[in-house]
């Protein structure tokens, strides 16, 4: 019996990814080495493979250009969670932290506790298996694992800054980089690009903390580096056409005009420049309209290469006590936080009435800038040790109480600390403004922080989440945009931006695709489940699902993901992604 190598899918309406190409029902040939040999009316042949997709959509693979996978695509290179709902390529090493050039200790320091993955996990991982500590190096080690899907990657600043100046010198405040330091950062940032690295991520964001004993609570090392320090290293960014990635300091905001300033192209080659994150803010509204005028104008008025990024989908995170970053957003939150690892001294100064004074007052500021609402009328409470409280938010209850909101909530933080669960939505609650935020030319449909913040939130079926909005919009004779587009803005617009060859099918293209229900969409809800990362010792973490909806996932021409199954050697002994190189022009 001949072997059956080719593979043929029959009878989908297919979508390029192509925003101007129109869908229409089609066939795809893919050949042995993955890639499309044919796309059109085919006919089968004895030696292929037929895959009947009648009544389903036939897609590129997704792209989730802005992800903290860096650990878990070492002890989990499949990444199933996004696997599964269709996302074939993902970037990681954003927010300034990747996990190249420093010891396990520092690398998961300047990670864990920011990006909320958790550190008795991240380092052992790290001591047992990190051998590299150059960009080459990491990147022979990616490519050894058996990878699920196709993975790139940013240089964290962060990364860079601690290896060139040691740990300790870049976390102080007002201390810069040495000439030869800054040497040492553009030497380690250029070998990367040179090995296919897409560029650097940046932050400035005070939010982001240092955890472990050494240095808890100092700000990640790219929040103490100057805009001057980083000039060579900007400079090198626009030579090389390569990517600067970065987040402004989201208190006094002042400085996302640096970002949209470093692309602008006037007189001087633009900057391929990306920020988070355009969305509509419940605590501030004039941010959406702001961050889209500017954008609009820093491209058109000063040939810049900027854009933000936006999660297609409501902003909703869930909270242990104050076990998250936004309480790090303002002075008694982020007290609080500091004395997380000492909680009969955090519960004695949370009593002080000077202390509760503060937090009322810093809680309840409407002028202040805000991510977070930091409204308790919006906080629900999902778990509770007292069972009269679940379901219900903390302002009702402090009615009830005859309390303060704020005294209620902080009394609740020390009787019962995380084993409060309380659920709110930050941005993204108002269903007309997604027409604005998916149409902007200047904006990246992708911010999932896909592998960070385990128990705080879930954003990975984002793709398809966006996909049923714009749907229901055709569907109601309102579209938002047609589906080629809606599609291309989750495809091919990125791989093209980013320069990744991934994000379209055409001939001669490896064939990472998806095949979609679009009778199971009613499937795809903001609902949220646990689940578990077997290799994290079983560590639970939020997750989404949505049977059905996704029939089948390729990668590389090969089925990884089918009637809601993994196949039985995925991410385990055959590789089926790939590390993807930044296309040089």
């Amino acid at each position: 019996m001949t072997t059956k190598r080719q593979i043929l899918i029959k009878n989908g309406l297919f979508f390029s990814g192509d925003k101007a190409e129109k869908a229409t029902v089609k066939d795809i040939l893919i050949l042995e080495d993955g890639r499309i040999g044919k796309i059109g009316s085919l006919d089968a042949n004895a030696d292929v493979e037929v895959i009947d997709a009648t009544g389903k959509w036939i897609v590129p693979g997704f792209i989730d250009s802005h992800t903290h996978y860096d650990a878990e695509v070492i002890a989990s290179p499949g990444l199933k969670e996004s696997a599964r709902h269709g996302v074939t390529s993902i970037i990681l090493g954003s927010c300034s932290v990747s996990a190249i050039y420093n010891s396990p200790e520092d690398v998961s320091d300047s990670f864990t506790r920011v990006e909320a993955i958790p550190r008795d996990i991240m380092l052992p991982l790290l001591e047992r298996v990190k051998n590299w500590n150059t960009a080459s190096e990491w990147k022979a080690y990616i490519k050894s694992l058996p990878l699920g899907i196709n993975v790139a990657s940013f240089v964290g600043h962060s990364d860079l800054r601690m290896k060139a100046m040691g740990i300790e010198r870049s976390l102080k405040a007002n201390e810069t980089a040495t000439k030869a330091e800054q040497v040492a950062m553009n030497n380690m940032l250029s070998n990367a690009l040179d090995e296919g690295f897409i560029g650097l991520s940046t932050i400035d964001n005070p939010w982001d903390k240092m955890d472990g004993d050494r240095y808890w609570s100092h700000k990640t090392p790219s929040f103490y580096s100057s805009w001057k320090e980083r000039k060579d290293l900007i400079e090198l960014l626009r030579d090389r056409d390569a990517i600067l990635q970065g987040a402004p300091n989201l208190v006094t905001r002042v400085n996302a005009l640096n970002y949209m300033l470093a692309s602008s192209g006037v007189f001087r080659k633009p900057l391929k420049t990306t920020m988070i994150a355009m969305m509509d803010l419940i605590g501030d509204r004039y941010i959406l309209p702001l961050i889209s005028t500017a954008s609009t104008a820093i491209n058109r008025l000063a040939n810049a290469n900027f854009r933000m990024q936006s999660p297609p989908v409501p902003f909703t995170v869930y909270y242990d006590g104050v076990d998250s970053v936004m309480f790090e957003e303002f002075p008694s939150g982020e007290a609080m936080r500091h004395l997380a690892k000492k909680l009969d001294e955090r519960n004695d100064m949370i009593k002080d009435p000077e202390f509760r004074a503060s937090f009322k007052k810093e809680i309840t500021n409407k002028f202040a800038p805000k991510v977070w609402h930091k409204d308790l009328s919006k906080a629900v409470i999902l778990e509770s040790p007292d069972d009269s409280m679940i379901g219900r938010n903390f302002y009702e209850l402090a009615e009830e109480k005859k309390l303060h909101p704020v005294d209620y909530f902080l009394d609740a933080i020390i009787d019962y600390d995380k084993k409060i669960r309380w659920t709110t939505t930050i941005a993204n609650d108002r269903l007309e403004k997604y027409d604005h935020i998916y149409n902007h030319p200047y904006n990246l449909i992708s911010f999932s922080d896909a592998g960070a913040h385990l128990n705080n939130m879930a954003f990975y079926n984002f793709p398809l989440k966006m996909i049923k909005v714009v749907q229901e919009s055709i569907d109601r004779g309102k579209p938002i945009m047609s589906m080629e587009k809606c599609i291309w803005r989750l495809t091919k617009e990125q791989g093209d931006w980013f320069g990744l060859d991934c994000g379209h099918l055409a001939e001669g293209k490896i064939a990472d695709l998806v095949l979609i229900d679009p009778s199971k969409f009613d499937t795809i809800t903001e609902t949220v489940e646990m689940g578990q990362i077997e290799e994290f010792n079983n560590y639970e973490r939020l997750v989404n699902r949505n049977p059905g909806t996704v029939s089948r996932v390729m990668v590389g021409g090969k089925t990884i993901f089918s009637k809601d199954e993994f196949v039985s050697d995925y991410a385990t002994t055959t590789t089926y992604g790939r590390f993807l190189e930044k296309v040089q022009n």
